[in-house]
């Protein structure tokens, strides 16, 4: 998609409704659009094909048309496209920047429990807090990983940290950060604290990181405002970004609301939705109130 004016995108989940966290995210995008003159998409990412509901989705058409936020005609679902998140892990694979790892979570707890046992020193852990996979089927031969996939044993790929950042040797990796003036500074990108991350789960040919990656360059989107737990994530995307040849855009990272007990609003813990507030006769133009956004 190309567009000569800027190109925002809100891109909800449709695990669960809508909260007051993600109505804040959904205005913000919607004013920084307006300031920069630009237009907004709407993405629903459902590649969780086991929680991602049609009645969700549907409630988040409702609740956004409630607070009033237009977007452009088309919609794009993530689940409608796992061709193209196949033929940009196709071109990875092909560069020998991809693994399978035949590991569950709980091999891989069990390892890194084993090792901070046998040194005694903590396992490094990623921005998220979980510790780096150990890179235990790196360790596995070309012919006993083909042979095992051709096995059909369940497994993710994993992307090689080291071969793909030696790849990017020489070049820096950074991203165009914004505020709300529209003031930018370069901020540089550290994905090796990340380790070998998932590109492609067991069930579905894609991860957040891959997906979100391609989606927004077919969608043409110059600028991502999102939440500041997700700025760490940005490392990956950077670099998936320049390894695929594909454009970075500019990114925003907006506070997060939390609820009386300082905890982050979220779907897990049950926070209050949007559809609660409707049914407790709570107007639009009252959340835009209390968000900020008058």
């Amino acid at each position: 998609m190309a567009s000569s004016s800027p190109i925002f995108r809100f891109a909800p989940s449709p695990n669960g409704r809508l909260h007051l966290g993600h109505a804040y995210s959904a205005l913000m995008n919607e004013r920084l659009a307006a300031r920069l003159q630009g237009e907004m998409l709407l993405r629903i990412e459902d590649i969780d094909l086991t929680r991602c509901r049609p009645e969700f989705e549907q409630g988040i058409l409702e609740d956004l048309a409630w607070l009033g936020i237009s977007f452009a005609p088309e919609v794009r679902r993530q689940s409608l496209h796992f061709d193209d998140y196949r033929q940009a892990l196709g071109r990875l694979e092909a560069a020998g920047l991809v693994y399978p790892c035949f590991c569950s979570r709980q091999e891989i707890k069990e390892a890194v429990r084993q090792r901070e046992a046998t040194t005694g020193i903590p396992w490094p852990r990623d921005p998220d807090g979980a510790p780096l996979y150990p890179e235990t089927c790196r360790a596995l031969g070309e012919a006993e990983m083909r042979r095992r996939c051709e096995a059909g044993e369940p497994h993710v790929l994993r992307l090689a940290m080291d071969r793909a950042l030696a790849r990017m040797a020489g070049e820096s990796l950074s991203y165009r950060r914004f505020d709300e003036t529209a003031a930018e500074h370069e901020i540089a990108v550290d994905p090796a604290r990340w380790g070998d991350v998932v590109l492609a789960r067991k069930d579905v040919p894609t991860s957040y990181h891959l997906s979100v990656v391609v989606d927004d360059a077919l969608q043409g989107v110059s600028h991502v405002v999102r939440g500041r737990d997700l700025e760490a994530a940005t490392d990956i995307h950077v670099l998936l970004q320049r390894l695929l040849g594909l454009p970075t855009p500019r990114y925003h990272f907006h506070q997060l609301l939390s609820d009386e007990t300082g905890q982050k609003l979220a779907k897990s813990r049950m926070s209050r939705s949007l559809a609660d507030l409707r049914a407790d006769g709570m107007k639009p133009d009252a959340i835009r109130r209390q968000l900020g956004f008058t």
